[in-house]
């Protein structure tokens, strides 16, 4: 029963920050969306899933377009 408790616990901090970090951003938007930006995921130079950009244009990715 104690673990079930806990286990509820940890998830409910976790749907709380969750909705914290929404309720604080601009419009409820998450910056830093697209994982592909990050070097040590995309060893292959792939192009982005969500916003098409290839790595040399991760720079200036604002996600504005989307």
């Amino acid at each position: 029963m104690e673990l079930l408790l806990i286990t509820f616990l940890l998830l409910g901090f976790g749907v709380a920050g969750i909705s914290i970090k929404i309720w604080g951003k601009k419009d409820g938007e998450f910056a830093g969306t697209c994982a592909s930006q990050n070097p040590m995921l995309n060893t292959e130079d792939e192009p982005c899933g969500f916003c098409g950009k290839t790595p040399e244009q991760f720079k200036d990715c604002d996600n504005s377009q989307n």
